[in-house]
């Protein structure tokens, strides 16, 4: 008859892959039936309860007591089982090649005292703890631990933040640093090509496909899933981000995030663009509207980003910044488009461009009905005009073949103290007006001496749809719009998208942006070969030996036990003894 034997440690700590090993070994002595070994958390116990290994012992154990069950076909199996608990731990721990184990981090500092880096992946209550610890000895810290509260993410970021240190996590379960992997990893070789990740596994599949692709990798920097969430902000990735900025040795950005927060994306997005750098993005379920605006470059997928990181080691872009655009011609005031089209669909396809650009266009032809323009005779803020529609058309010809209304409306935006941008189409073909720059081209020209002599820039763009064998002669067309001062380009998306750009960097030139680094990283420190203090899962620790990496690991235990009240007492008073 099978009979179930328990016995209960106190005030002892064992992390959780210890504890599945151990149960692994106990299972495999001969008449064991099952086994389950585990901290005496309510969740643990009711796992117990649910396969039929519970006794009120079991029930009766506190979170910080070692747990074991022991299920056997009879007693003397059962009492042998247990009597190799102690064996089975201690083997764990020799085979790491440590000869003493520290129990605290200082005196792991002080036995390693080159590691920068500390690995942490105790019981989520306690990480918390353990991480700012790090922190207050200067060490950057990859915080494996889940059940981190937000808040004390928020609240450990921004003191590593503070102190130029980054904090990978909670719940990070990937990161790569000269050459090495951390947690979950794969090896990678060397290479121009830097990672930063709110993605542990998308992290992997990048960096395993670039090294697939014969590319490499300066650093691989995870950040924890919730980086990008709203209340946190980003705060590791934009320092990660800066890091690799910073390196002379990354050459290329790759930028990965599950679903980031719209309005965070938005703020990576704005500094990866002053990133001086190719940057590569994949921010998942983020709409993909252009694949490349500037330096940033954006990938359908995980493979797609891979392999435009490592095409874009091979072939560097012409970098261009916001510098071409020459802002300090425009006044304070101006920061307006106005967008005169005598095409729908061009119309349509410029609002749904700039959408990636400012908060909101108006039209009188709007794609989002909440854009509707209320008066489409009186433009607001950044508005698109489709001269075609009913109520420009009744008792009138069409745009395309008459001007007179458009010239009006061109000199009247032109004369708004606060536009900056007036932007055109003009297509020409069959059943077209015969020659229609040679009535826009003047216009334009008098709107731009008007503004001048008003003492502002008006930046006029225009779109010349047509070939070369059309009626109207395309070069012709283009000629006389270029000699009135536009910026003219057969493509409606080069002409958007530069006009977005322009409204971009206006809307953002004045803006004064809160410190989202503070303390740079130190890169020297941060690119010293790489030696780590481990706290928590030693099988990280033996990842490490793998890999030739020096490591120390900390035989840690929760304090006072994990009695939580105590633990509080002694942290204050040590707090008040420095």
């Amino acid at each position: 008859m099978a009979i179930i034997k328990t016995e209960i440690r106190r005030g002892v700590y064992i992390d959780s892959a210890k504890l599945m090993k151990l149960q692994r070994s106990l299972d495999d002595f001969a008449s064991i039936l099952d086994v389950g070994v585990i901290m005496g958390t309510d969740s643990n116990k009711e796992l117990l309860s649910h396969i039929g290994l519970t006794s009120p012992e079991i029930m009766a154990a506190k979170p910080d007591e070692l747990v074991i069950a022991i299920k056997a076909a009879d007693e003397k199996s059962a009492d042998f089982a247990l009597s190799k608990v102690d064996d089975l731990l201690a083997a764990r721990t020799a085979s790491l090649d440590q000869d003493y184990l520290p129990r605290s981090l200082e005196t792991a500092t002080k036995m390693l005292p080159g590691a920068e880096w500390v690995i942490v992946s105790v019981a989520g209550r306690y990480a918390a703890g353990v991480t700012r610890e790090a922190l207050h000895l200067g060490k950057h810290v990859h915080l494996f631990s889940d059940n981190v509260t937000v808040e004390d993410e928020i609240e450990l970021k921004k003191e590593a933040r503070e102190l130029g240190l980054l904090v990978m996590g909670p719940d990070c379960g990937t990161a790569m640093v000269d050459g090495f992997g951390l947690a979950f990893a794969n090896k990678i070789r060397k290479g121009p090509i830097g990672i930063v990740a709110a993605a542990g596994t998308g992290l992997q599949q990048v960096a395993s496909r670039i090294h697939q692709l014969n590319g490499g990798i300066t650093f691989g920097i995870g950040t924890g899933g919730k980086d990008l969430s709203e209340k946190v902000g980003a705060i590791t990735f934009l320092m990660a981000l800066d890091v690799l900025k910073r390196d002379p040795d990354t050459k290329v950005i790759v930028l990965i995030s599950k679903p980031p927060s719209p309005k965070v994306a938005e703020e990576v997005l704005k500094a990866a663009r002053k990133a001086g750098k190719p940057v590569v993005i994949n921010f998942i379920a983020r709409a993909v509207t252009t694949l490349q605006d500037g330096n940033l470059f954006f990938a359908t997928g995980l493979d797609d980003a891979a392999r435009l990181a490592v095409d874009l080691v091979k072939n560097p872009p012409v970098m261009k910044g916001d510098e071409d655009l020459g802002l300090e011609k425009f006044t304070p005031q101006q920061k307006y488009l106005r967008g005169l089209f005598s095409g729908g669909t061009l119309a349509y396809e410029a609002q749904h461009i700039l959408a990636g650009y400012v908060p909101r266009v108006w039209a009188n032809a709007p794609i989002n009905k909440e854009n509707k323009m209320a008066n489409s005779f009186e433009s607001q803020e950044h508005s698109i005009i489709d001269l075609g529609e009913d109520e420009f058309t009744v008792g009138r010809l069409h745009p395309m073949m008459d001007n007179d209304l458009r010239i009006r409306r061109i000199l009247e935006e032109a004369n708004d103290p606060e536009v900056a941008v007036l932007m055109l189409d003009i297509v020409i073909g069959y059943g077209s007006h015969p020659d229609p720059a040679s009535e826009l081209a003047p216009a334009l020209a008098e709107a731009k001496v008007n503004a001048k002599k008003a003492g502002r820039h008006l930046e006029v763009v225009c779109v010349v749809t047509g070939t070369d064998e059309d009626p109207q002669n395309f070069e012709n067309q283009v000629t006389q719009l270029k000699k009135a001062g536009a910026f003219v380009d057969p493509s409606n998306e080069v002409v958007v998208r530069y006009v977005g750009r322009i409204l971009r960097a206006l809307a953002e030139r004045n803006i004064v942006e809160a410190d989202q680094i503070g303390k740079p990283v130190d890169l020297d420190q941060i690119k010293r070969p790489l030696a780590v203090i481990n706290v928590g899962l030693e099988s990280f620790s033996e990842n490490l030996k793998d890999q030739g990496a020096p490591y120390i690991q900390v035989d840690w235990k929760p304090p006072a036990s994990g009695n939580e009240k105590m633990a509080s007492i002694l942290n204050r008073i040590k707090q008040g003894s420095k």
